[in-house]
C-alpha cells in the first residue's frame, strides 16, 4: 500500500473512543469499576496526561479517521543514573490501516519530541506475540532489551511465601523509626530495671 499524509497531534477527549477501539488487548481490559465505561476512563486520562508535562498521548488521523495512537513517556533509564529515556508505550495501529506509515508516523513525533527534550534514548515495548510489531520496529533498528512480564498482584502475592504485613512493614521508612523506637524503650527498661507495680 502507498503512504498517505498522516497527522499526529496530542489526543483530546473527543478521542476517547477511537483509542478504546485501538487499545485492546491483555493490558487494556474493560476492567473498570461498577458504573465507569471504559470510554469516560479514557476521558479521565487522557485529561490527566495532558496535565503531566513528561507525558503525552498521541493519536495519528488520516482524513479525519484516527488509525493509530501511542503513549509517550519522559523517564530516568534507571534510578541511580540522570540520563532520560523516551518510553513509547501502547504503540498501536489498526489493523486495515498497516503499511500507510502510521506506526512511522507516531514514532517520527516521539523522536521529534525526544530531540526537543534532549532525550537520548528511545524504548519502544512490543507484546512478544506480535510478530509484525517487533519486525516493525526491528526494521527500523530497535534492538530487544528485555522481556517484560506481567500479572496480577494478587496472583503473585499467592505464589510468594512469607507474611506480607511484615513484608510491608519492614520496606516503608516510618516502620523503621517505630522500630528503632521499640528497641530503645526497651534497652532503657532494662537499664532501669524492672517497673514497680504499686
Amino acid at each position: 500500500m502507498s503512504r498517505v499524509p498522516v497527522l499526529v497531534r496530542d489526543a483530546v477527549e473527543a478521542d476517547a473512543s477511537g483509542i478504546c477501539a485501538l487499545w485492546t488487548g491483555p493490558l487494556h481490559r474493560p476492567e473498570v469499576d461498577e458504573g465507569t465505561s471504559r470510554e469516560a476512563e479514557a476521558v479521565a486520562g487522557i485529561a490527566r496526561t495532558a496535565g503531566d508535562p513528561l507525558a503525552r498521548i498521541l493519536v495519528a488521523e488520516v482524513d479525519g479517521t484516527l488509525l493509530g495512537c501511542a503513549h509517550l513517556r519522559v523517564a530516568f533509564a534507571s534510578p541511580i543514573r540522570s540520563e532520560r529515556v523516551m518510553l513509547v508505550n501502547h504503540l498501536q495501529v489498526a489493523k486495515h490501516a498497516e503499511r500507510l506509515g502510521v506506526g512511522r508516523a507516531l514514532l517520527e513525533a516521539a523522536v521529534s519530541w525526544a530531540e526537543h527534550e534532549g532525550v537520548p534514548s528511545l524504548l519502544a515495548p512490543a507484546a512478544a506475540n506480535d510478530r509484525e510489531a517487533n519486525r516493525f520496529l526491528a526494521r527500523l533498528g530497535l534492538a530487544q532489551l528485555a522481556v517484560l512480564r506481567g500479572t496480577k498482584v494478587a496472583a503473585l502475592r499467592a505464589r510468594l511465601p512469607g507474611d506480607p504485613s511484615a513484608v510491608v512493614r519492614g520496606a516503608t521508612r516510618t516502620s523503621r523509626s517505630v522500630g528503632q523506637v521499640v528497641a530503645l524503650r526497651r534497652s532503657q527498661r532494662r537499664s532501669r530495671g524492672p517497673d514497680l507495680v504499686v
